[in-house]
């Protein structure tokens, strides 16, 4: 599919959207129905093939001036009720207040059962004085990043494609602007429980987190406490997602609570960065000055978030003592969740006579990252390099990527009687498909965003090709797998972004 192509065939006929209910069922104590504002001039900056699919979207109608329309605020998707909900959320650990969809309008749930948002398309009640609108550099960047997620397997809001327009747009500079469709199955987050709460609005409260479980943890019903057993779910949904970031090297930068989803997703990519060399306090945000989101704080950051969330849902838990036991399988399932990450990027396939190794593989792993930050080791390129090496016997390009050789060679003998016990062919099968070959680097989705400012989308294009299978090789796109250029480490990523 290619988003550029001028020749546009007309589909036969619109989309059967099916549109369910869903959040809107809620009532209106938990948004504003309101209409996109339209852009001058849209034009198609990026599509997702494989999104579409997800979203059961001919590529037809994809193609025509009715999508580019629609999918650009312009025109609505036929028989919806767009509409911005209203949320609240601690910001850099203060409680901000009410806050809301500032530029995100929900369209609908599709009969697929999945929220498609805009955003980028204008101004609503909450907006707080913004404009509504997202600019092309940051729209790219979330469009890749969703969509690499995606790939990598990492749960995550989806994105289907990315349009433009010559509307200019006020941020430390003027940019143009640009409009993000996203969906998911739900977009609710830790801040909507918090907004009502808050608000002292229980029957809200209540009806929330009732909308939750029936129609997203269905097996919480059946508890004894099934508000306890939401916390406890989301808390264990949320330790899996966070073992998955810090495995892969992924900094989302603005963890507020707002930005948090009660699903288990991530969403909201605005500052964030896949790590390049090792850096355990790497902030990757310019507004962080605190570093309150650096890379090695993110479990702890998150394990806060919940506990902000099961404030808000003490109302309707009761029980200080029963919500605090909802959480404490956080720190365990995130532990847990972690070793067997990095066990597979090692290649420790498990077996079940395997468990006896689980505390000396911790400890083996947590000297591999001690050596790594010692020596600001790239981190996407180690793991490629020691899956080769595991592969072909010489672990030589491994050892010269360390300045403490003798570190490395000490940890190599313990990590080769390890790794001995496992079926070489195995471990590198798993190698091969738990350690990415591509994620979206900064100075790549920079390369992305040059070139679509300056009106070629092929990088993109490209681009998304490759993250959208990254454990590929891509011979002609090789370069995208190794070492950040000098360069990359001038890019500055902030809250605008």
């Amino acid at each position: 599919m290619n988003p550029n192509d001028t020749a546009r065939p007309e589909p036969a006929s619109s989309p059967d959207w099916g549109w369910q209910p869903g959040f809107a069922a809620l009532g209106p104590a938990f948004f504003t129905h309101l209409q996109p504002t339209p852009v001058p001039s849209p034009y198609w900056v990026g599509v997702s093939a494989p999104a579409a699919q997800a979203l059961g979207l001919a590529p037809e109608w994809l193609a025509s001036d009715e999508a580019l329309q629609a999918f650009s605020g312009n025109q609505l998707l036929a028989d919806s009720q767009p509409l911005a909900s209203v949320y609240s959320g601690h910001q850099f650990g203060l409680w901000a207040g009410q806050l809301g969809d500032g530029r995100a309008i929900l369209l609908g749930e599709t009969a697929r059962k999945l929220e498609i948002q805009l955003k980028g398309a204008g101004r609503t009640p909450y907006s707080r004085g913004g404009d509504g609108r997202a600019v092309l550099r940051s729209s790219i960047r979330e469009f890749l990043c969703s969509e690499a997620m995606h790939a990598l397997g990492i749960p995550t809001t989806r994105a289907l494609c990315v349009t433009g327009s010559p509307l200019p747009v006020q941020r430390e500079t003027t940019e143009s602007a640009a409009v993000v469709t996203r969906f998911a199955p739900s977009f609710i987050r830790f801040g909507h429980f918090e907004h009502f709460a808050a608000r002292d609005q229980i029957p809200e409260l209540r009806a929330l987190a009732d909308h939750v479980i029936d129609h997203h943890y269905t097996a919480c019903r059946g508890a004894t406490n099934p508000y306890a057993a939401l916390l406890q779910a989301v808390s264990e949904r949320t330790a899996e997602l966070l073992a998955r970031w810090q495995a892969v090297g992924f900094c989302h930068g603005v963890m507020n609570t707002d930005n948090m989803s009660i699903l288990g997703l991530t969403i909201d990519y605005g500052p964030f960065q896949f790590l390049d060399t090792f850096d355990p306090g790497h902030i990757c945000n310019h507004s962080d000055t605190q570093g309150r989101y650096a890379f090695n704080r993110q479990p702890q950051v998150a394990y806060w978030n919940l506990f902000c969330l099961a404030q808000a849902l003490m109302p309707l838990i009761e029980d200080q003592e029963t919500a605090l036991a909802a959480l404490a399988p956080y720190k365990t399932v995130y532990a847990l969740s972690f070793l067997a990450r990095m066990r597979e990027k090692l290649g420790l396939v498990h077996r079940q006579d395997d468990t006896r190794h689980s505390e000396s593989d911790g400890a083996l792993i947590e000297e591999l990252l001690g050596l790594l930050a010692a020596s600001r080791v790239d981190y996407t390129v180690f793991w490629l390099r020691l899956t080769d090496a595991v592969d072909s016997g010489d672990f030589t390009p491994v050892r010269d990527l360390f300045l403490d050789r003798e570190g490395w060679d000490g940890w190599l003998l313990a990590y080769s009687e390890r790794l001995v016990q496992s079926e070489a062919g195995s471990a590198v099968a798993v190698m091969r498909t738990s350690n990415p070959r591509y994620v979206l680097r900064n100075h790549l989705g920079e390369l992305a965003i040059r070139a679509a400012s300056a009106g070629d989308f092929s990088v993109l294009q490209q681009l998304l090709q490759v993250l959208e299978r990254p454990y590929d090789i891509h011979p002609e796109h090789a370069q995208w797998s190794g070492f950040a250029p000098e360069w990359a480490s001038s890019i500055a990523i902030s809250c605008s972004s």
